[in-house]
């Protein structure tokens, strides 16, 4: 699993911790049982204090994809995948649907969005991108 952590982002830095590892479950990079790095250890790597890696964590436990076990560490909890999907895909439609009343306002028909988000979908389903 590699996460990053865009310093110039709006979003605060233990939000995107949280959001790659939902999305690293979500695909099954992160299976449950499986162990998330240590606080200190990700915090050097991605470049933030551990204090924010340590919410990440607990936000984590709180949506009940991870569990910390005295003394082990966080591990993945037999739940996490199915959490995980559910929680990114409404974060992911929601966020879809931001946009297209966006552009709606912005004056874009229907129509033309229609187009380019089948658009989008063939040019990742070829799999040009991804």
């Amino acid at each position: 699993m590699h996460l990053r952590v865009d310093p110039h982002s709006l979003c605060p830095p233990s939000q995107q911790l949280v959001a790659g590892v939902l999305d690293a479950i979500a695909r099954g990079e992160l299976r449950p049982g499986d162990k998330l790095p240590p606080v200190r250890a990700l915090a050097a790597a991605v470049l933030v204090n551990p204090n924010t890696v340590g919410k990440a964590w607990r936000d984590l436990e709180h949506l009940g994809v991870t569990e910390g076990r005295n003394g082990s560490g966080v591990f993945v909890t037999a739940r996490g995948p199915e959490v995980a999907r559910a929680t990114r895909l409404a974060e992911t439609l929601d966020e879809l649907q931001q946009a297209v009343q966006r552009a709606l306002r912005a004056g874009h028909s229907k129509t033309t969005l229609r187009t380019a988000i089948d658009a989008l979908l063939r040019f990742d389903a070829a799999g040009v991108k991804g």
